[in-house]
């Protein structure tokens, strides 16, 4: 119940910046000093922040199981970062017993608009989301991914240009 009246208010934008990052870190929210926009939803003290973060309108982090951004990561516009899911149950009810597996996101990291990250994922140091995309397995740091599945599109050294660009995805 409190986690609903803490999303409440921190949803609004009525409330300034500095007191939502405040009103989190005394709700048990683990987080560095970071922007987070009004809209998003932080669904336990499973979930950590990093410094230096920007966490866009309509970001929902669940937190079911442990959620670890790392420090400046950016995470666009409606964002979906699960740690539970189902497991496939019986024609009866298919949404089964439930599963949960630990995301981590690594520092530098840049979740797109809209993307979808499901349990049990590591995202890389450095790395690139694509927009839309939906994430099933571990992300190699430095690397740009998109599409659903994601697919490794590109490499990029610690400057962001071009280490190598990828004709053909790979799933990742």
């Amino acid at each position: 119940m409190k986690n609903i009246w803490i999303n409440a208010i921190l949803s609004s934008p009525l409330v300034p910046d500095h007191v939502r990052w405040a009103l989190l870190r005394a709700s048990g929210i683990r987080v560095q000093k970071s922007l987070i926009d009004p809209g998003c939803f932080i669904g336990s003290p499973r979930v950590v922040i990093g410094r230096g973060c920007s966490i866009n309108r309509g970001v929902f982090l669940d937190g079911l199981a442990d959620l670890i951004i790392g420090d400046g990561v950016s995470i666009g516009m409606n964002a979906l970062i699960v740690t539970g899911s189902h497991e496939v149950g019986s024609a009866v009810k298919r949404a089964g017993e439930l599963t949960r597996g630990p995301v981590q996101i690594g520092d530098g990291a840049w979740i797109g608009a809209g993307a979808v990250v499901l349990p049990g994922v590591t995202i890389g140091n450095g790395s690139i989301i694509g927009a839309g995309s939906v994430v099933m397995k571990d992300v190699a740091a430095n690397t740009v991914v998109m599409g659903n599945p994601a697919r490794l599109v590109r490499r990029l050294d610690n400057d962001g240009a071009d280490a190598a660009r990828l004709d053909e995805g790979a799933n990742v």
